[in-house]
């Protein structure tokens, strides 16, 4: 008996003006007018996460239609990472050029959730640009890598709001994917995708051939 195919769907892809029209084309600082341009990009059921070469983040609830603002404390630098993540609370991990790494904590209007904004930062050990980011299912460890090969595990402790970071493993060339499941992060560089088993400290490496 022959199987029957599955219909298909036809759908009309268009620009997303409603989140766009919230975001500026320019702003003015002292007497100088900034292009801004938005650099990283990440969405799930819940947000649309947007980076900006202006060091600020448009956070666009879909469920409520609303647009948030966050930024870092300082220099304004270009955002170059967003990663979400929807667990018991909604975080939302940020990279920049110089290699800082906040992680927000998000307020939730549901019961037992967050109900207070809160910043998490990853301390002075990237120096180049982040390049990847990587969530563990549960929250509780981030991690993230640059362009000069550095990746760095964070672990999140949200209800005493501490963050630890360390440097577990540094490659010769920029890392450009990261991907945690499983204790397990896969990782893969401009040369190489390896297996980092995060329990036993090893690595081990996918294929024998380097990238050309």
């Amino acid at each position: 008996m022959a199987s029957v195919a599955s219909p298909i769907i036809f759908k009309e892809f268009c620009p997303l003006y409603y989140l766009l029209n919230a975001i500026p084309t320019k702003i003015q600082k002292g007497f100088r007018s900034i292009v801004v341009y938005l650099t990283a990009l990440d969405t799930n059921g819940d947000y649309i996460a947007v980076g900006s070469s202006i060091g600020m983040l448009y956070l666009y609830c879909r469920h409520l239609n609303q647009m948030k603002k966050y930024n870092f404390e300082g220099k304004c630098e270009s955002i170059t990472f967003v990663k979400l993540l929807s667990c018991f609370d909604d975080l939302v991990a940020v990279g920049t050029a110089s290699g800082r790494v906040a992680v927000f904590q998000l307020v939730s209007s549901l019961p037992g959730r967050n109900k207070q904004l809160r910043r998490f930062d990853v301390a002075g050990i990237h120096k180049s640009s982040i390049t990847a980011l990587a969530w563990s299912p549960n929250g509780m460890k981030l991690f993230s890598g640059d362009d000069k090969g550095k990746i760095v595990y964070s672990a999140l402790d949200l209800d005493q709001g501490i963050c630890n970071s360390s440097l577990v493993l540094e490659e010769p060339s920029s890392i450009v994917q990261l991907d945690y499941n499983q204790k397990v992060l896969l990782v893969s560089t401009l040369q190489r995708t390896l297996l980092f088993y995060t329990e036993e400290k090893s690595v081990k490496q996918v294929g024998t051939q380097p990238r050309k």
